[in-house]
């Protein structure tokens, strides 16, 4: 006979996307099962995407005893007005709200039962006052000394299904910074490696797509570090693995382990945040800049890591002029993703009882972004704000990677060629369209009819284009001709070519690729170069093997 439950809770997350997934719900799911073993903790998971309407019916009419939710900064707003309409619904039945924003929602109902604290941390009288319909409005939990493995075997065919794992190895983080949330508590708690394998490899049988560990400085411990990571590599199929990682906090074992990962297993998020030392010092975040930018230079060369970089707009001590080094810097280390987020004022943080001393103005609401400093009027750091969205715009994709090795091979200072961009798609209202890579495009060529390079960045371009796939070009690029090199190429193409065709499949060979003709100074930049004054370059429907997937392509030995 199915087991008897005595209750039903549900416990509900607000996601951002479908993906992903809000690991809290389980570590709560557990705890309410030794605690309450007769009841049922069911977890159900939402996205921001998702009509409200609906999910209001589906949480109203499910027949819980109390409902959970797991409440962050870019789900408060949502769930407020969740739970006020539940409220109004069903006024008798109990809320509880956990995470690190319940706290600080804004006109939350009286009735509210609000936790603070890691949940494992909490008095059992908790369980007993929930079980009895006696709660309080509000119960603070300690610190945990430990925590289980959250997940249950049927969770991979239901709550999360097609959805990224998240689990943590370690909680806790060596680091201080005043802006986040991790500084208010002390010290990192580590599960034993024998149990961290033992656990991936309950995750590994399911195979995942995605799993994000959430500790918040992975390789705190190098050695520890290196032996999950070879664990991983050793165990994995088709399962990738995402980090967060502090760069200076690299060793030669690290490094040369890395070298012999297999492309697209690991990504690694790497919070730079700024290269000022003044700032640094102000948010209280040591980091050995050198040795930063050297490993993230290391880690970007190797090209089988997807490599994410952040910086901070808004902190202490940042101006334009040390933020403008701080991007250029970070530029230079060619990461595959460069992030510039808002600070954001979190209660409880050190930087949250700062606010007079550094004039930070902040927004009243969640997520509280920066709105201007001390160092930063808003209108500066407004500018600042669009440009990051530029840098977002044409830098975080694979469009256009030669033209970004071009300005660091030339010296070029990065922030000074963003600017110039910022100001063409101000002027061309580029921001209020939806960004193709047609559009992107269109602004980068008028960008390069200003410029005594012109005819280079043109034809580097092209390639960048041609090297995404299209068969087509655009009216931007409407000075070469694909018909017109193809039809040269079928007159000049010999009818046997060593290791690409033979007289049998020459014509397969030309109707099937794609063909530019290039200049000597573009094939020196993207590396093709063989010593002919000019050439034609051959793409291929096939893909390249890096980070960033382009379609191959080689020069081909004839002469022009």
């Amino acid at each position: 006979m199915p087991q008897q439950h005595h209750a039903t809770y549900l416990l509900i997350s607000v996601n951002c996307r479908y993906s992903h997934s809000c690991l809290a719900l389980y570590y709560l799911r557990n705890e309410l099962e030794q605690y309450l073993p007769n009841s049922l903790a069911e977890p159900i998971q939402f996205s921001l995407n998702e009509s409200y309407y609906d999910t209001l019916l589906t949480i109203s009419n499910h027949p819980a005893k109390a409902l959970f939710f797991s409440v962050y900064i870019w789900n408060s707003g949502y769930i407020s007005r969740l739970i006020t309409d539940l409220a109004t619904l069903q006024p008798e039945r109990p809320i509880v709200l956990g995470g690190p924003q319940a706290p600080f929602l804004s006109n939350p109902p009286p009735l509210c039962t609000i936790v603070t604290g890691e949940i494992e941390g909490i008095n059992s009288s908790f369980y007993q006052d929930l079980a009895t319909g006696k709660l309080k409005q509000l119960y603070q939990a300690n610190r945990a000394s430990s925590f289980t493995f959250p997940y249950h075997d049927e969770d991979f065919s239901k709550s999360l299904q097609n959805r990224y794992i998240y689990y943590e190895s370690s909680r806790g983080c060596p680091f201080s910074c005043s802006y986040c949330l991790s500084s208010t508590t002390k010290g990192v708690t580590h599960k034993d490696l024998k149990t961290v394998k033992k656990e991936l490899s309950h995750l590994l049988a399911t195979q995942p797509k995605l799993i994000k560990f959430v500790d918040r400085t992975f390789n705190d411990n190098p050695q520890r570090a290196v032996e999950i990571w070879q664990f991983l590599a050793k165990n994995s199929s088709n399962t990738k693995f995402h980090f967060e990682i502090a760069p200076d906090r690299f060793t030669s074992a690290m490094e040369d382990f890395l070298t012999s990962v297999d492309l697209d297993l690991f990504q690694f998020e790497i919070g730079i945040q700024s290269t000022n030392p003044d700032t640094l010092a102000a948010i209280n975040r040591s980091m050995d800049v050198e040795a930063a930018t050297q490993t993230v230079k290391t880690l970007s060369a190797l090209d089988t890591i997807h490599i994410h970089a952040d910086l901070i707009l808004g902190l202490p001590h940042e101006d334009k002029e040390t933020f403008r080094r701080s991007f250029n810097q970070v530029f230079n280390m060619r990461p595959h993703y460069l992030q510039m987020g808002l600070l954001k004022i979190l209660p409880t943080t050190k930087i949250s009882t700062q606010t007079k001393e550094f004039g930070l103005i902040h927004c009243s609401e969640p997520p509280y972004e920066i709105l201007a400093t001390n160092w930063m009027d808003h209108q500066t750091l407004s500018s600042l704000h669009q440009f990051g969205e530029c840098v977002e715009s044409f830098y975080n994709n694979r469009f256009f990677r030669s033209l970004w090795n071009y300005l660091i091979n030339i010296e070029e200072e990065p922030f000074s060629f963003f600017s110039s961009l910022q100001t063409i798609c101000e002027a061309n209202n580029f921001f209020s369209l939806a960004t193709t890579q047609k559009l992107m495009l269109e602004m980068l060529c008028k960008m390069a009819g200003n410029r005594p390079d012109q005819d280079l960045l043109i034809e580097i371009l092209c390639y960048d284009w041609l090297r995404c796939g299209h068969r087509f070009l655009p009216d931007c690029l409407a000075q070469f001709s694909l018909t017109e090199t193809r039809a040269e190429l079928r007159r000049l193409l010999p009818q046997i070519l060593d290791n690409y065709y033979d007289h049998t499949n020459r014509n397969e060979f030309i109707k099937n690729n794609n063909f530019i003709k290039l200049s000597t100074a573009t094939l020196r930049e993207i590396k093709l170069y063989t010593g002919n004054q000019s050439g034609y370059v051959c793409i291929f429907p096939q893909k390249t093997n890096g980070v960033m997937k382009h379609h191959k392509s080689v020069l081909l030995p004839i002469p022009c």
